[in-house]
């Protein structure tokens, strides 16, 4: 399929590549702090300290931060020097002042709760639609899109996509995100994706030879025919 010069693979073979991955991350999923607790408030906080840093580095501060401040209310009234001590590690400032506005906002306005659309969770400080749409789908379970330029990249290969720079925003990538998440598990088919990107679909040197889904793959026929 086309649409604005720029290829859209079929739903079936959307739904194909999702459920081999989905079924891959049952033995090889990555296992953290944030994927283990019920508190959408917690994932919210994880994937704030996700954006550009790595989980491996996330997963000691997170433990630092709600071992300390363990819920919504004591975040909100932490002593911003101590949260910095936390978290300076990960660098990026904002993110100290961000988190206690963030929660000081989810009690004004939500009573507490982190928010459950994805138009409300917007309106947080410091979140965007890449988060947004983590929290929603891995906090509560929701069938919530989510774009970073990771799954771009195996949208790219896998698919044999085209993208703009940028990828993340385009309405086409958008739309296969879209429906890559129309399942009754969302929270394991981003969490598998995610995964995939980072274990084996990697930036360079992507690892060929466990791929899961390389028979299909449009980036791996290409090199087959290279070599």
């Amino acid at each position: 399929m086309k649409n604005n010069n720029f290829y859209i693979p079929s739903r079936y073979r959307i739904i194909s590549f999702r459920r081999r991955i989905m079924e891959w991350i049952d033995t090889n999923g990555r296992n953290y702090l944030w994927r283990n607790t019920g508190d959408p408030f917690r994932v919210l906080i994880a994937e704030m300290m996700l954006r550009r840093t790595r989980a491996d580095q996330v997963n000691r501060v997170y433990q630092e931060l709600f071992n300390k401040y363990p819920d919504v209310e004591s975040c909100a009234n932490a002593n911003e020097n101590e949260l910095n001590s936390i978290i300076y590690h990960l660098g990026l400032r904002w993110r100290s002042p961000a988190f206690k506005k963030v929660a000081r906002l989810i009690i004004q306005q939500y009573s507490g709760k982190v928010p459950e659309t994805r138009e409300e969770i917007l309106n947080l400080p410091g979140v965007g639609d890449y988060v947004a749409g983590a929290v929603l789908s891995i906090a509560y379970n929701k069938k919530e899109w989510m774009v970073d330029s990771n799954i771009v990249r195996v949208y790219r290969r896998y698919f044999g996509m085209k993208t703009s720079r940028e990828g993340r925003r385009d309405k086409h990538v958008i739309g296969v995100a879209k429906t890559y998440v129309s399942t009754e598990d969302p929270r394991k088919a981003n969490l598998a994706i995610l995964d995939f990107a980072a274990l084996v679909c990697t930036p360079t040197n992507p690892k060929h030879d466990i791929c899961p889904v390389r028979r299909r793959c449009l980036f791996m026929s290409r090199i087959v025919v290279v070599t």
